[in-house]
């Protein structure tokens, strides 16, 4: 697979992008997030599903912006899998915000939920996918840990060619995701590994173009061991799978930087559209 590589921003942290999601509650313009450029929130809300999510960002900038009084974050979920302001909740007054940004960027889609979520109907599911299909300037990156409804339903749905499928795994139980990913059609396939919070030996990366590592960022981060990101490094290497380090996390998400063994490694999947 042949990969390019995307520059390293020095522009904001975490609490840019809080900024950004306070500022309109469900889109940034801007991202701090390093393998993207900016956020679309057509949901927001989750519920945790698997120990990544023990320490989850959102979860926690939810509880800021309902206390802020932002009225897309109003909807309380489950205390025992949720919390204030994090309730999944549609909001198709943000549909068409992407056909409003003219110039080209690569957006990810529900930094702030998971598309997939059980209680987002599949004909919403429709609707976003129409709107990235509409949208061929820009590039669109959706990840899920809901990766058997991804598979169950992603026969039935139109996969437009500018959009990044990708799953979330945080240790070598939950790798039956990528199993899951590889079921659906869509144009790049991508594995995020963050909060990696295990090793990964032997991963099945067929059918894979791009795989993310980082470390869980907090005040209650876990730590991350340097051979497990190594690991997965070089797996990506023997594959041919593109491989971006984005942090080593720990209280905030830039403390520990992110160079391993001495540089960074900001590879990006290509296909002939980007």
């Amino acid at each position: 697979m042949d990969v390019q590589h995307l520059p390293t921003r020095d522009d904001a942290d975490r609490e840019h992008d809080e900024q950004n999601e306070g500022g309109s509650a469900a889109v940034g313009d801007h991202s701090a997030i390093e393998w993207t450029e900016a956020t679309w929130n057509p949901t927001t809300g989750c519920d945790k599903t698997s120990p990544g999510c023990d320490n989850c960002y959102a979860l926690t900038l939810s509880k800021r912006l309902k206390a802020m009084g932002q009225a897309k974050y109003q909807n309380d979920g489950d205390p025992r899998t949720s919390g204030p302001g994090f309730g999944l909740t549609l909001h198709p007054d943000t549909l068409g915000v992407p056909r409003s940004w003219t110039s080209g960027r690569t957006i990810f889609v529900n930094s702030m939920s998971d598309l997939f979520h059980s209680d987002v109907p599949e004909g919403y599911i429709r609707q976003v996918f129409e709107v990235i299909a509409d949208t061929p300037q820009h590039q669109y990156q959706v990840l899920t840990k809901r990766s058997k409804r991804l598979a169950d339903i992603g026969g039935r749905l139109d996969w437009p060619a500018n959009l990044w499928m990708g799953v979330s795994i945080e240790t070598s139980k939950y790798r039956f995701r990528i199993d899951h990913l590889r079921d659906v059609d869509a144009a790049i396939r991508f594995v995020s590994a963050e909060p990696l919070l295990g090793s990964m030996p032997d991963l099945n990366l067929d059918g894979i173009q791009w795989l993310i590592a980082g470390g869980e960022s907090g005040p209650r981060s876990r730590p991350m061991d340097e051979a497990w990101v190594l690991d997965l490094r070089d797996q990506c290497a023997a594959a041919g799978v593109a491989f971006f380090f984005k942090q080593w996390g720990g209280t905030t998400p830039k403390a520990g930087g992110r160079t391993l063994e001495g540089r960074t490694y900001d590879e990006m999947p290509t296909l002939d559209y980007v």
